[in-house]
C-alpha cells in the first residue's frame, strides 16, 4: 500500500504514522481473512471503510458478529440514491435497489443491534485517493481552460474530510443515539460546478477560463471527461444535525487555499499531465489551446 491514503497508515513511512502516532496500531490482510488476521483481538466499534457490496463487508461483519463487537458502522455513498426532481437527497429518499451498498446496509440492520450507515458524496482533504479540487488545479496553474459539460450550474456537495469525521466520532460517541440511523456524510452548503472551478481559481491566486460543452455533440463520455456528475447530484446531512447534534465547518474557500498549499507542496503543479481528452474536447469546439 503505498499510495494515499494508505500509506499513512504504516509505522514504516516516515513523518506519515497517523494511526500510530495516535496510538493506534495497523494490520494489513485481506477482508475475507480478517478472523486470522485479528485471531483473538477483540473491539467495541467496527467501522468498514473498504467494501462496497456484500461479497467484500460480510466477511467482516459476520467477524465482527461473531466476536461480540458492540457496534457497527459502514461507509456507504450517497450515489446509490435515484435521481429526484427534489433535490437535495435526504436519508429516506429511494436508493438504487441494485446498489452493492444498499445489500450492505440491509445486511448489517439485519445482523446488528447497533449498527449505523454513513452516504459520504465529494470529498476533499488531505491524503484523498481520488481527484476532485486535484482536477481543476492541474487545469488551472497550467493556464488551460476548464471544461465542464452542460451550462456549470449544476449543483453538487464538496465536503473536507474533517467534517465527515467529526459525524463518525460523534456516532461512536453517541452509540444509542447513532444505532439503526443512515446519515448523509456530507457539507452543508452546496456548490456549482462553475462555482467549484472559480473557487479553485481564488485559491491558486489564478484567472481560469470555463468553457461548457455538451458531451453528445463532442462525442465524449462525461464520466470519462470529468470528475463530477453531470446533474444536480447534492445530498443534506439532515439526520446528523438532528440525530447528533452535528455542525458542519466546511468553507470551501478557506479550504480550498490549504489543499492548493499541499498542491504544490508536493509538486503537482510541476508534473507533466497528458490533457487528451480536454483536447478532444476543444477541437470538437474548435477552442484553441495555448502551448
Amino acid at each position: 500500500m503505498k499510495k494515499p491514503p494508505f500509506n499513512r497508515f504504516s509505522a514504516k513511512i516516515r513523518g506519515l504514522q497517523e494511526i500510530v502516532s495516535g496510538g493506534g496500531k495497523t494490520v494489513w490482510g485481506e477482508p475475507a481473512d480478517i478472523g486470522k488476521v485479528l485471531e483473538g483481538a477483540t473491539f467495541d466499534v467496527v467501522l468498514d471503510n473498504n467494501g462496497k457490496d456484500l461479497d467484500t463487508v460480510r466477511p467482516v461483519a459476520d467477524w465482527a458478529k461473531s466476536s461480540g463487537v458492540k457496534q457497527f458502522l459502514f461507509i456507504s455513498s450517497a450515489g446509490i440514491y435515484k435521481p429526484t426532481d427534489e433535490p437535495p437527497h435526504v436519508e429516506g429518499d429511494t436508493v438504487k435497489a441494485d446498489a452493492g451498498h444498499v445489500g450492505v446496509e440491509k445486511y448489517i440492520s439485519e445482523t446488528f443491534g447497533n449498527w449505523a450507515s454513513f452516504r459520504p458524496q465529494y470529498m476533499i482533504g488531505s491524503g484523498n485517493n481520488k481527484d476532485c479540487e486535484e482536477w481543476f488545479f492541474d487545469r488551472i496553474v497550467r493556464g488551460r481552460p476548464v471544461l465542464i459539460p452542460g451550462s456549470g450550474m449544476q449543483l453538487t456537495n464538496i465536503a473536507h474530510v474533517r467534517d465527515l469525521s467529526s459525524m463518525l466520532t460523534l456516532a461512536v460517541e453517541k452509540p444509542e443515539a447513532a444505532s439503526g440511523n443512515i446519515f448523509n456524510c456530507v457539507s452543508d452548503r452546496a456548490v456549482t460546478l462553475d462555482g467549484m472551478a472559480k473557487l479553485c481559481a481564488q485559491a491558486a491566486g489564478l484567472p481560469v477560463e470555463i468553457v461548457h460543452y455538451n458531451p453528445k455533440a463532442v462525442g465524449i463520455d462525461a464520466k470519462k471527461a470529468f470528475p463530477f456528475r453531470n446533474m444536480h447530484f447534492y445530498a443534506e446531512p439532515r439526520a446528523a444535525k438532528e440525530i447528533l447534534g452535528w455542525t458542519g465547518t466546511t468553507n470551501l474557500t478557506v479550504d480550498l487555499k490549504e489543499r492548493f498549499d499541499e498542491y504544490v507542496k508536493i509538486g503537482r503543479d510541476k508534473k507533466e499531465i497528458k490533457f487528451e481528452t480536454d483536447d478532444k474536447i476543444l477541437a470538437a469546439l474548435k477552442v484553441p489551446v495555448a502551448v
